[in-house]
């Protein structure tokens, strides 16, 4: 069987321009959804993240705490309109193109990141990705959300532990595949391709890259 050749796309900060989790925190202030002292949590815990005082985990766990003891069905019935209004007018024109162009040679295209299955299945069915790899809310026995996800966030090395799994089973051939990131959490997954990409990386990536003789690209 001919081995196939894959695309991995990172989500937040490469096919979008912003931070998806940053667009639903806006969204809940705006909406009153979400408590001021959350909201000013978030806020500080950002600045440290790009200062890179904080870890992708770390932010993530903070993140993740607004959804504990509420039930899943209400953000995925909004989760569409929220896609359409804040998150579709940002994804990046020159990254979206190397997607579309990599569909069209018939590529295996996938979307994977650390962000939650919920707020990604939109994307994955406008853009037509051929897989989905990212992290799961996880529900208690009471059926609410316990703030934590199911299994481990889909980040750096589990990032290549799951893509590692779906090349296998997809009998893709790494060292001719395709990966696209913008953070330094991305450099495990950008190592494990043949073709890496820096999107608008931050500084860390973007000195990987230089060593690495990785491209670097904009978003437009």
């Amino acid at each position: 069987m001919t081995e196939r050749i894959g695309a991995f796309f990172d989500f937040d900060g490469t096919l979008l321009e912003t931070d998806s989790a940053k667009q639903g925190i806006k969204f809940l202030w705006e909406t009153g959804l979400a408590p001021l002292p959350y909201i000013l949590k978030v806020w500080g815990s950002s600045l440290l993240y790009k200062r890179h005082l904080l870890s992708e985990t770390a932010m993530a766990r903070i993140l993740l705490s607004f959804y504990r003891g509420k039930p899943l069905d209400p953000f995925v019935d909004g989760i569409c309109e929220f896609y359409e209004d804040m998150i579709r007018p940002q994804l990046a024109k020159n990254i979206l193109e190397r997607f579309l162009e990599h569909k069209k040679q018939g590529h295996v295209t996938v979307l994977i990141s650390g962000s939650l299955r919920y707020t990604l299945e939109p994307v994955r069915a406008d853009l037509g990705f051929d897989h989905l790899l990212c992290s799961d809310l996880e529900t208690g026995p009471d059926g609410m959300l316990t703030g934590r996800t199911r299994g481990p966030l889909c980040i750096e090395e589990e990032k290549v532990k799951k893509a590692r799994a779906l090349a296998e089973s997809e009998n893709i051939d790494l060292a001719r595949s395709f990966a696209y990131g913008n953070h330094q959490a991305d450099i495990p997954l950008l190592s494990m391709v043949g073709n890496a990409f820096a999107v608008e990386p931050t500084d860390p990536l973007r000195k990987k890259a230089d060593q690495m003789d990785w491209p670097i690209l904009s978003y437009r």
